[in-house]
């Protein structure tokens, strides 16, 4: 299962928020919501988030074993 919650961390350490991301960045508020759910997004997203977050991809997400 991926997870996002190395995404909400880095986004606190970069001193972002989901505001700016939409905003400034131009990222689309579905794909916030994507991500705030649990669902998935592309590669090309996760690429965009790297750029604008200074990050890896580990970053981003993780992959968790599900139990």
């Amino acid at each position: 299962m991926i997870s996002y919650e190395p995404f909400w961390k880095t986004l606190r350490a970069r001193g972002e928020s989901t505001y700016t991301l939409i905003n400034r960045y131009g990222i689309s508020s579905a794909t916030i919501d994507r991500i705030r759910k649990g669902g998935g997004i592309s590669t090309t997203k996760v690429d965009d988030f790297c750029k604008i977050l200074h990050c890896r991809v580990e970053d981003v997400l993780e992959f968790r074993e599900e139990e």
